[in-house]
């Protein structure tokens, strides 16, 4: 009989509120073993941007920022705050879609999304603001290197955030960083179940990671941002969460 297929999700307890500068590596090794959670080669840790936006100091006062008049403009369009559309317009390669109350643009590391995923939420303090980190594939190589170092072991790290999709309702967590294992996993020459090779199948496999991951963190005042997942299948390569941007060349919907 076959071994029976298994993967467990577990949501690291007591994490403390993350700033900017605190050491995030250490943070995570901490709440690793306070909750006697020994990582082993082949885990992932996911975990929330907004502890590693925290981390590297990419929140903001909007007070700070002085609206250019492209935002003025696009903030009387949208009905919201001239600082924040600036912001927006400063992490955004190309706004995509504009109405009232909603900004969809391509960020400049190529995903579509609202408000270039700039967030308000669960941020201490008034009217501050919350970037996603610079390069979320070198925030998860740096951390997971911290983290070999400190337990002798390779494990994948991953950043995930909530996106909304076209043509769907609600957001789902999706990959934005990943280092230790691929973002995408092609399938297609593998046979399938009556030997007929797969002609077009590319499985987002980070993505899925991401969505699973998010059932436990939550989206509220769970205060649960990491995840350590076990039981998936050893990875065949590295990669990152980049590979999952499609290119404008093959957009179909610009």
């Amino acid at each position: 009989m076959a071994p029976l297929a298994q993967l467990s999700l577990t949501a690291l307890p007591g994490i403390p509120r993350v700033r900017a500068g605190d050491d995030l590596a250490a943070v995570l090794g901490d709440a690793l073993d306070a909750a006697a959670l020994l990582p082993a080669a082949g885990d992932v840790l996911v975990l929330a941007q907004k502890i590693v936006s925290k981390a590297e100091g990419r929140q903001i006062a909007l007070a700070t920022v002085t609206p250019s008049q492209a935002a003025l403009e696009l903030a009387a369009r949208t009905g919201k705050d001239p600082r924040l559309v600036e912001l927006i317009l400063s992490e955004t390669d190309e706004v995509m879609r504009v109405r009232d109350g909603l900004l969809i643009v391509r960020h400049r590391r190529g995903w579509v999304l609202a408000n270039a995923g700039i967030d308000q939420s669960n941020i201490e303090g008034e009217d501050q603001a919350l970037r996603l980190p610079r390069d979320p594939d070198a925030s998860c190589a740096a951390l997971r290197e911290r983290l070999r170092e400190r337990y002798g072991v390779d494990i994948a790290v991953m950043v995930i955030d909530s996106f909304g999709r076209a043509w769907r309702n609600g957001t789902i967590g999706t990959a934005i960083g990943a280092s230790g294992l691929p973002g995408l996993r092609d399938l297609r020459g593998r046979p399938d179940l009556f030997g007929r090779p797969l002609l077009t199948s590319e499985l987002g496999h980070a993505d899925e990671i991401a969505a699973a991951a998010s059932l436990l963190m939550g989206q509220a005042d769970d205060g649960l941002p990491a995840v350590l997942l076990r039981g998936l299948p050893r990875p065949e390569r590295d990669g990152n969460a980049a590979e999952l941007v499609r290119s404008r060349a093959q957009d179909l919907f610009p």
